[in-house]
């Protein structure tokens, strides 16, 4: 009797430590996966709106299988040390602009030059569809999620500027990949970074300042720039990328995701930042009455991409020289946008 209880409590035993066993398979698949999100501008700009945005909907459609951890402003690496960084695996994904490291992202840049793109909706899906075609090789070390790019660069002045003959010498902040676009404008470029802008236009060291027009808002430019001329010219892109060793790892329905999300995150970023501009203006007519809004003649309109033509012409070049199909990635480039800009 006493040996049938010794081997009935030996079977519960084991029967009891069969129930918490746990495959490694099903532990796998089972397990939270969390992937850090390098970013350098502030929590409140549109490329940490975009981050956002995306953790949630990753989050969300992998019924909170990956949860992703964000980094804004610079908190995990600096902006300049994103790529690079995401590559050695210090960061799962990081997001950067392709502006900050000149050379590198040679098909990146085309999407930089001074087109004339009339949103970001329309420069990101050119931008999209432009390193897709040509699988860019600057992309090869990372698995590439998305991109999109800021607004076309406007001017915000102190002073009216309602033709090119009024910003002839007129001292501009610009960022770098702006200076020959500016100058070429007629404008004296001074490059600086956004975060000193605000007081350098207090103290009139700069009469203005031409990049994308959300800044009115999100740093209260509006109340030292009372005008905005409308020249819709170059943009800045950004790429999502994440590290190809932890992309590799994923299960196969997580990367379902990710990849499904590529385009649209492009797009969807467009749209916000679009539309943020398009508030941001609002925002500046209703709390400074004096803000205006000009466009310039269509005799200058008529001359400007006579001005941007040396710029675009020494991208082909360069671009040419580094065994690259330049010529025909600038017709792309224009190919694309008059696409785009027939669809909403």
């Amino acid at each position: 009797m006493n040996a049938k209880k010794s081997v009935l409590v030996l079977l519960a035993v084991v029967l009891l430590l069969c129930t918490h066993i746990v495959l490694p398979g099903n532990a796998q698949s089972q397990a939270t996966i969390t992937l850090k999100y390098a970013n350098f501008p502030p929590s409140t700009t549109f490329p940490c709106v975009q981050m956002e945005r995306w953790a949630k909907e990753v989050e969300k459609r992998t019924n909170g299988k990956v949860k992703v951890q964000t980094f804004p402003g610079g908190t995990l690496l600096p902006a300049k040390n994103i790529f690079d960084g995401v590559i050695s695996g210090m960061a799962d994904i990081g997001n950067f602009a392709m502006s900050y490291q000149p050379g590198r992202f040679p098909i990146s840049e085309a999407v930089d030059l001074p087109v004339g793109f009339s949103s970001a909706r329309v420069a990101s899906l050119v931008l999209f569809d432009l390193i897709e075609k040509y699988k860019a090789k600057e992309f090869e070390k990372v698995k590439l999620l998305t991109l999109f790019t800021c607004p076309p660069a406007n001017l915000m002045t102190s002073k009216p500027v309602k033709s090119l003959k009024d910003l002839k010498g007129m001292e501009i902040r610009v960022a770098g990949t702006s200076v020959d676009v500016l100058k070429n404008l007629g404008g004296s470029p001074i490059a600086m970074p956004q975060s000193d802008t605000p007081e350098a236009l207090q103290k009139g060291v700069v009469k203005g300042s031409f990049s994308s027009m959300e800044v009115l808002k999100d740093f209260n430019y509006a109340a030292y720039t009372p005008y905005a001329t409308l020249l819709n010219l170059q943009v800045v892109s950004f790429a999502v990328v994440m590290n190809k060793g932890k992309w590799d790892a994923m299960p196969a329905d997580v990367k379902k995701v990710f990849d499904d999300m590529r385009r649209e995150q492009a797009e969807w970023t467009g749209n916000y930042v679009d539309n943020h501009v398009k508030d941001a203006l609002a925002w500046s007519k209703e709390k400074y009455k004096d803000f205006q809004i000009f466009e310039l003649p269509k005799s200058d309109t008529a001359e400007i991409p006579k001005l941007m033509k040396p710029i675009i012409d020494a991208y082909i070049k360069k671009t040419n020289a580094a065994g690259l199909p330049g010529d025909q990635i600038v017709k792309d480039i224009y190919s694309l946008k008059a696409k785009y800009e027939k669809t909403k």
